[in-house]
């Protein structure tokens, strides 16, 4: 015989349920007191409550008007404290629907301070969990004033308010919603507030209204209290050395937002004296891990556009050293600590390599000097290459972009990239990498193939291509083909489109597209598809084949002849304008 054996907490958390569920109200509130105590820190009893229906009938309760405020209070915290347990938790949660109604909680009209605390303490939570309607607090346009009403009424409104905001603002819509209803006039205050818990999500909530967004940026820059105190300089202060760290580098993330945003030049001491110091310092080894993850990720996007901000950011503490070591962590994983309740693992071998080669892609996006430093790293190239063949897409991603940035000084760097394995894993990519990856990851193909140099001879250029194709001409051809019949977007398929117009430019690598009439007819194809950019480059393509300098022109230009290219062409010279017009011209003039 089976014997089931049940703790006497679970006995006693089904017989107050069972209470809760019946109809006997004067004994409801010295039930729910029990189960709120026999919840607190036990998520074995948290998943039993919940099995057991307690959420229905709670979030039932706190819709009734009948039913009296000190049970709607217990009710609310009772439903924070499940919401502390497990993810399955706060889905159970959110599928009974708990977070319209928690929400509508904050509308009554004696707007009960307690009350009102107990239901944005558990919808804070809420939101913090992946699977959470962030959306729903945008969808209807009471909501966010009237959560912007709330915030100022005690510590706690202010700190589930703004981390609420922050984790539910991610599109321009959401970032324009909260600016218009004045949003940025209700924050600005917290900022000086003194209290840890409320300033910092409320930096983290400017950051992610103002990121990629010109006009809020520009607004959050405007601010000012009437005292000449801008929202600018409250970030500086915040991010002063007196400051924690996490607060230091929420601070500095805030202001390269402004930057990237249009609101804060380069030049300016804001950005090249405090924010540009405070994130490479947040990359040195005396930092969390975290924070070095963070400060990596965020200076990369800090001097991506700038030119002068790299010079100084790779000059700067032994920054492309201190990036180094990250390549060289071990895949350890650590629990994170960070503001979400449910811990996870967190592969931080992973987590620094991605970040040291965007890093890296963005120090070495313009100068050749410091690209040069960058590859002089030990072993760097091997770190890209299995970057490229990892599992993490980050990391595919992120060392594909460094790459990407690396092979702009590929004549330079020519026997560096011969002698490592680099096309394998980047044509790998080209056949089976998501979207974002391959849009790099074909740019990155073209510098290869192309070898920028001012100097170079056009016979050495092509000799070049020549090797190449020689050596990985099929893996090639078959990843542009494949990329030419897929459902990509249009700045792929112009890039796989310039991959081929450059292998026209050999000499023998010709033969690659002439003998493969697939191919062939796809450029045809392309020639008048309706995007200009994607035109113009499968004419280029075209004109490189039919050169009438190159050795064979003739028989090539009697092949694309026969298969109506010189028709296309010539319909196109009399439909187009521009410089597609002269492209097709040119091509034309090559015809004998």
């Amino acid at each position: 015989m089976v014997r089931f054996l049940v703790s006497s907490e679970v006995d006693g958390s089904q017989s107050f349920v069972e209470v809760l569920l019946s109809n006997d109200s004067d004994r409801w509130m010295d039930s729910i007191v029990q189960v709120k105590n026999m919840v607190i820190g036990n998520n074995k009893q948290k998943s039993q409550v919940i099995v057991q229906g307690l959420i229905p009938r709670l979030l039932q309760w706190m819709m009734h008007d009948n039913i009296p405020l000190d049970l709607k209070i217990e009710c609310s915290v009772v439903l924070g404290s499940l919401s502390k347990g497990t993810e399955a938790n706060i889905v159970s949660l959110i599928e009974a629907g708990s977070v319209p109604i928690l929400l509508a909680g904050n509308r009554l009209a004696n707007y009960d301070l307690k009350y009102v605390e107990a239901c944005l303490r558990c919808l804070r939570t809420v939101f913090l969990c992946n699977s959470a309607p962030k959306e729903h607090i945008f969808e209807d346009s009471s909501i966010i004033p009237l959560l912007i009403n709330v915030l100022p009424k005690s510590s706690c409104t202010q700190e589930c308010v703004t981390t609420i905001f922050a984790n539910c603002c991610k599109t321009p819509e959401h970032q324009n919603m909260l600016c218009s209803n004045g949003a940025i006039e209700a924050l600005a205050p917290l900022l000086k507030c003194n209290i840890y818990k409320v300033q910092m999500p409320t930096l983290r909530c400017f950051s992610v209204m103002c990121y990629q967004n010109e006009d809020v940026a520009q607004a959050i820059a405007n601010y000012d209290n009437g005292k000449g105190d801008t929202i600018s300089e409250m970030l500086v202060r915040l991010r002063n050395r007196d400051k924690t760290s996490e607060m230091q580098m929420a601070a500095a993330k805030c202001l390269t937002y402004l930057y990237r945003g249009g609101a804060l030049m380069a030049n300016d001491p804001i950005i090249m004296l405090k924010t540009l110091p405070t994130l490479i310092r947040m990359c040195k080894k005396d930092r969390t891990l975290e924070e070095n993850v963070e400060g990596a990720e965020t200076l990369a996007y800090l001097i991506e556009v700038n030119s002068e901000l790299q010079k100084v950011a790779s000059i700067s503490d032994h920054l492309i050293r201190t990036l180094s070591d990250y390549l060289k962590y071990t895949s350890v994983q650590q629990i994170s600590s960070t503001q979400n309740t449910q811990k996870k693992d967190i592969h931080w071998g992973n987590e620094l390599k991605q970040a040291a080669f965007k890093a890296f892609a963005s120090l070495g996006a313009n100068d050749e000097d410091i690209r040069k430093k960058i590859i002089e790293t030990e072993n760097l190239i091997d770190h890209i290459t299995n970057g490229m063949e990892s599992s993490d897409v980050k990391v595919q991603a992120a060392a594909v972009r460094c790459l990407h940035s690396l092979s702009r000084s590929v004549q330079q760097l020519r026997t560096t990239f011969q002698d490592h394995a680099l096309w394998k894993p980047l044509l790998k990519m080209l056949q089976n990498g998501p979207e974002e990856v391959l849009r790099v990851a074909s740019s990155t193909l073209c510098n290869l193939m192309l070898e920028f140099s001012p100097s170079k001879e056009v016979s050495e250029l092509a000799k070049h291509i020549d090797n190449v194709m020689n050596g990985y001409g099929d893996q090639i051809m078959q990843a542009v083909v494949f990329i030419l019949e897929g459902e990509h977007c249009v700045d792929i398929k112009e890039q796989a489109l310039c991959i081929l117009g450059h292998i026209a430019d050999g000499k023998t690598a010709k033969d690659f597209i002439v003998g493969n009439e697939d191919v062939l007819r796809k450029l045809i194809n392309y020639m008048v598809h309706n995007n200009e950019k994607v035109q113009l480059a499968a004419v280029y393509c075209i004109c490189n084949l039919v050169w009438n300098d190159d050795e064979g022109s003739a028989e090539r230009q009697a092949r694309l002849r026969d298969l109506g290219v010189q028709k296309s062409l010539q319909q196109l010279s009399t439909t187009t304008t521009g410089d597609l017009q002269q492209r097709v011209k040119l091509a034309l003039q090559q015809f004998s």
